[in-house]
């Protein structure tokens, strides 16, 4: 049987070994207040911890502008993937960045970092839609305590896979990690689990059309594979129907056909080898032992993993197009 098992999906969805944590967000905010806050009133909502959705779109721990102000994490790795709008990153090394539109995010805490991740809303005229995948990849136990990496993956370097099928319906492939048919992602991390070919790492993000037919490679014995069926009406996988708004554990080593229902479907693949060993987490740490954890509180309070360089818990970065300044001074720019 293709189909292992269908869960709802929830926040944040359900994931499996190697992989820690998965949000998707979609908030269709209002107009700019000219400073990269909301023009709309705040009233009603749990400030600092607003994830109501209320009008269509949540402040989230967001004062004035939305987003999530500086907080810590040791032991695993973010990628973010940026659909729509921006975010505007800063951490403890001295990097910041400005990113969306198809760019991708990926960041090793290792040892320990401190981060922001902030939407600001740039247009004053019109709504700022701001759309992400935020994905937490496990690390092993060698690779917990290593220096922090951040690099970015800009949407004009991921290969964009097109996908015809026999009656010329379309589908694309962002292949954000592994690799779909020859199509190779991005260099990740060089202490990423990703970055060994044995983890057979995958992530896909894929959108096809009504009525598309596409079919996905088998990956390796004993990976665990989950196809995140987020948006549109039906699909089927190998025969096998699917419901939308569910996370569904598929065998990996079987071919996939599937079949899209008479809407547009999209859909997150996360694939890769489970790690297999004994996960400890609490908040934003991820270890391997509650002693390990409480070695990782103890040493962010003391150290506060080399402080925070930039003033406010929440900076953003002005009207500035998609950039990245690295912790060494290296810039990139982007339109």
């Amino acid at each position: 049987m293709t189909i292992l098992n269908q869960v709802p999906l929830q926040m944040p969805w359900v994931t499996l070994d190697p992989f820690l944590f998965c949000v998707h967000h979609l908030d269709k905010y209002p107009k700019g207040d000219g400073n990269l806050g909301v023009s709309a009133s705040l009233t009603g909502r749990n400030m600092g911890s607003d994830f109501s959705g209320k009008d269509g779109w949540s402040m989230y721990h967001g004062s004035k502008i939305p987003g999530f102000p500086s907080h810590p994490h040791r032991g695993f790795e973010t990628i973010t993937i940026g659909r729509q709008g921006y975010i505007d990153h800063s951490d403890s090394l001295g990097a910041k960045a400005r990113f969306g539109k198809g760019d991708v995010q990926w960041m090793t805490a290792g040892k320990g970092v401190v981060h922001s991740e902030m939407f600001p809303l740039i247009n004053t005229t019109d709504q700022n839609p701001t759309e992400l995948f935020q994905i937490w990849l496990n690390l092993p136990a060698q690779d917990k305590m290593v220096e922090p990496y951040f690099t970015m993956f800009w949407e004009d370097t991921i290969q964009i896979v097109a996908i015809v099928d026999d009656v010329g319906n379309h589908s694309t492939i962002q292949v954000v990690a592994g690799s779909f048919k020859g199509h190779s992602a991005p260099k990740p991390p060089p202490n990423s689990w990703a970055s060994r070919t044995e983890s057979d790492i995958a992530i896909w993000s894929i959108q096809s059309e009504a009525y598309a037919n596409l079919t996905l490679p088998p990956a390796q014995q004993g990976t665990n594979r989950v196809l995140y069926f987020f948006e549109g009406t039906e699909l089927s996988i190998n025969g096998q129907r699917c419901t939308v708004g569910h996370a569904v554990q598929v065998e990996s080593t079987e071919e996939l056909l599937i079949e899209v229902g008479d809407r547009p479907a999209e859909m997150l693949i996360l694939q890769g080898r489970p790690i297999g060993e004994p996960v400890a987490k609490y908040g934003p740490f991820v270890m391997n032992t509650q002693l390990e954890l409480q070695q990782a509180y103890q040493d962010y309070q003391r150290t506060q993993f080399g402080g925070w360089p930039w003033l406010g818990r929440d900076p953003v970065h002005g009207l500035e197009k998609r950039f990245a300044v690295h912790a060494d001074g290296t810039v990139e720019r982007r339109g």
